[in-house]
């Protein structure tokens, strides 16, 4: 198979064969997790830890499910509570948990660059579940198998990302990885909330949601990153609803059968009519959900087997090129 990296780290690396040999992978396990086939055990004997720097409910609980469903022995670092609280260095931390021989590290982290840091000083595979406003490789690809199952195919798809671009890691991966698969992006925002350099990302941009949103196939919403802003980037919640909240009006403008995504958590009023939302026609944001579990079981299935593979070299290069 198709897939060379000894970490994820982010979308930027990937070739396309690799993207396509992810999301084959994963779109094998959403069937069999459909068929109530979720156990296996490729991930077998190794350990996996789960170091989430900051809150995250619906990402940690997907790796956690994939790893166990892969077989894998999980342990979740309550990080806010960690040696990290006590004046600790991430590199630090970093060198600690590698005299563990751990396996697998999946690192969510609030700065950016702080996972490839991380994967530089460890012996094992390393996953990044979203740093900083860099990047978040896995929402990426579970957006890309959501959209390939909706639509049966991934490219030459008109795709609109719409609202807090500026301070979105979700809205960054899914731009290189739909842009990599030769996609038509548009990108929806008021200027406050556009990043700087906008007009080099090979996107359309656009200020308006009825004319960005004319004939897509695709409407992906985007949550307010409250916790990232430091200023006064929108003039009240009810005002950027009413300029930017996705209703039923402004999604007309679409096609007729455009799907609806969103990464979560929602804000209902905000950046998403509740209708639309809950719309079991047009809405595609529990199976989003859905693939996120899959997706993160072929990344670990991937990743593990390089691991071995890498190991196996390496056991063989010190033993003189004999098998032991």
């Amino acid at each position: 198979m198709s897939f060379r990296q000894t970490h994820l780290l982010g979308i930027e690396p990937l070739q396309t064969t690799e993207i396509t040999t992810l999301l084959d992978l994963a779109d094998r396990y959403a069937d069999d997790n459909r068929r109530g086939r979720t156990q296996r055990n490729e991930l077998a004997g190794l350990t996996m830890i789960n170091m989430f720097f900051e809150n995250s409910t619906r990402t940690q609980a997907s790796f956690e499910i994939a790893g166990r469903r892969m077989g894998a022995d999980v342990m979740s670092m309550a990080m806010q509570a960690s040696s990290i609280r006590k004046g600790e260095t991430l590199i630090d931390t970093a060198m600690t948990l590698n005299a563990m021989r751990p396996d697998i590290l999946v690192v969510r982290h609030p700065h950016s660059g702080a996972v490839d840091l991380l994967a530089q000083k460890v012996n094992c595979a390393v996953l990044n579940a979203g740093d900083g406003r860099h990047e978040h490789p896995t929402q990426a690809l579970l957006d890309a198998l959501t959209i390939r199952r909706a639509k049966g195919r991934l490219h030459r798809l008109s795709i609109a990302i719409c609202g807090d671009i500026a301070h979105s890691r979700v809205a960054r991966s899914n731009i290189m990885l739909l842009g990599k698969m030769e996609n038509r992006i548009r990108l929806i925002a008021p200027p406050t909330l556009m990043p700087s350099g906008v007009q080099d990302l090979g996107c359309e941009v656009f200020d308006d949601m009825e004319r960005g949103l004319q004939d897509v196939d695709v409407v992906m919403m985007l949550r307010l990153q409250k916790e990232r802003m430091d200023g006064g980037f929108i003039p009240s919640e009810r005002e950027y609803y009413h300029r930017y909240g996705l209703d039923a009006q402004k999604l007309a403008f679409a096609k007729e059968d455009a799907i609806v995504m969103h990464p979560g958590p929602m804000n209902r009023g905000v950046e998403i009519d509740g209708t639309i939302a809950d719309d079991i026609n047009r809405s595609v944001i529990q199976t989003q959900v859905e693939m996120g579990v899959a997706v993160r079981m072929a990344a670990l299935d991937l990743l593990a087997r390089n691991l071995r593979a890498a190991r196996g070299a390496a056991a063989l290069e010190a033993n003189g090129g004999v098998m032991a």
